[in-house]
């Protein structure tokens, strides 16, 4: 259930300054919400299928710790990277 290279090169195209940066922040947020939102929908149909709701909760977790590094660095693209995605503001 990985992202399909066609929704990789769009989600970067989106998010990225230029189409060769792949490991912005705002970049690996977007991909890592992308699998969050393809996770949670295979959840809501297999719903005893814990492995992948492991997996879908460490994501969860590594998205908020890029999300708290690009808020202290650049506070302008954090609101426009969570505007976007339609994240909370946790701030």
């Amino acid at each position: 259930m990985a992202l399909d290279k066609a929704k990789k090169a769009e989600i970067i195209g989106k998010f990225g300054s230029k189409q060769s940066d792949t490991g912005s922040p705002a970049i690996q947020i977007a991909l890592l919400s992308e699998r969050i939102n393809q996770l949670t929908a295979h959840l809501q149909s297999n719903a005893k299928d814990h492995s992948s709701k492991l997996g879908m909760l460490k994501l969860v977790g590594q998205r908020k710790r890029l999300l708290r590094y690009l808020r202290q660095k650049d506070i302008h693209k954090y609101a426009e990277t969570i505007k976007t995605l339609g994240l909370k503001d946790k701030a």
